[in-house]
């Protein structure tokens, strides 16, 4: 059923995928683009600062030009970072040693390694691309890129357009950053972008218009295109346990119907503490963050307030909650936190 895959990393299917070119998005890669070329003249960079709900492409676009980069020069260094999962300074800086191949990072201090880092980025000009910035825990790496990387151009990612309020100013006022929304694709682009994913993964042909319409608009319904990549490879394996030569509507509707199960862990998988904090939001749901540590404190939680944080933004990554930050009013940057009764696929 699925056509011949070059490499088992590389699945057109996976979000991760980069597929060439990026719909959609030219205008949106052509303004960060915008904010790099200065690079190529040897003078620094723009900073822009990348957001927009999750599966609209933030992370593709961004990656593509750093592939570009890659291929076009060796005088610009690429260095990407998700900050999910490398969400300390000391993380962060482990990771772009890593990335630049320097393998003696062994009991060295977080100046020493960023010392080297110095050395070596500051003899050519550097791209930055900090994803999911809304994870991190703290913020020093980026001040000390602002002040000791020469040639730079500095690209944060997150899904939270507030989340640049809350910086502290010495680092807001050195970045500086542009503004750049990606919105929700529309029906028709979300169409677009399956057919095409469609064509990479799959031989001529296998599709009935119906099954590919239905999940099209699903797709489109839930504004996340992970979504319908994910429905693709399921009604794909369904048609396949069938032995049929075609996906048929009845294998995509058989594929909705996994959603439910997709992405959301077993509450029975969960620690003691994150039961008690999931059962706290369920029971206050549309309380603020700090209320509902007080609460969790007082039904005797033991947590601190920082690894309680962790535990939110862990349920949130699972999909039991939902987590929704504002910023400005009479409570100044303010985190919601809410019950998920709609459970919507947002990763695999």
């Amino acid at each position: 059923m699925f056509a011949a895959i070059r490499n088992q990393s590389d699945v057109p299917l996976d979000f991760s995928f980069i597929p060439k070119p990026i719909r959609y998005r030219e205008k949106e890669q052509g303004l960060i683009a915008a904010c790099i070329k200065p690079l190529f003249q040897e003078k620094t960079g723009r900073h822009i600062f990348v957001h927009g709900q999750p599966g609209v492409g933030k992370t593709i676009a961004c990656r593509h030009l750093l592939a570009e980069i890659e291929d076009e020069t060796d005088e610009i260094v690429p260095i990407y970072i998700n900050c999910w999962k490398s969400n300390t300074t000391y993380k962060i800086i482990l990771e772009i040693c890593s990335l630049m191949d320097f393998k003696f990072v062994q009991n060295k201090k977080t100046e020493e390694l960023f010392r080297w880092i110095r050395q070596n980025l500051n003899k050519k000009s550097v791209v930055f691309v900090f994803d999911e910035a809304d994870k991190l825990e703290d913020l020093d790496f980026l001040y000390m890129v602002l002040e000791e990387i020469a040639r730079k151009a500095i690209v944060i990612i997150t899904n939270y357009k507030d989340w640049i309020a809350g910086l502290d100013e010495r680092i807001k006022s050195r970045l500086m950053p542009e503004i750049l929304e990606f919105r929700p694709y529309n029906y028709d682009e979300t169409k677009g972008i399956l057919k095409q994913r469609m064509e990479y993964a799959f031989h001529d042909n296998v599709w009935d218009s119906d099954a590919f319409e239905l999940i099209a608009k699903k797709t489109a319904e839930m504004q996340d295109i992970r979504t319908g990549l994910y429905l693709m490879k399921q009604a794909g394996l369904i048609a396949e346990d069938k032995s049929s030569r075609k996906i048929t509507l009845e294998h995509a509707q058989l594929a909705l119907e996994k959603i439910k199960d997709f992405s959301i862990k077993n509450p029975e998988e969960l620690a003691s503490d994150e039961q008690m904090i999931l059962d706290l939001v369920k029971n206050n749901s549309g309380k603020m963050i700090g209320e509902l540590f007080k609460l969790y404190q007082a039904n005797g939680g033991n947590l601190v307030y920082k690894s309680f944080q962790r535990k939110i933004d862990k349920l949130q990554k699972n999909k039991f909650i939902i987590v929704e930050k504002t910023a400005g009013g009479g409570e100044g940057n303010t985190t919601i936190v809410k019950a998920n009764a709609e459970r919507k696929l947002t990763e695999f």
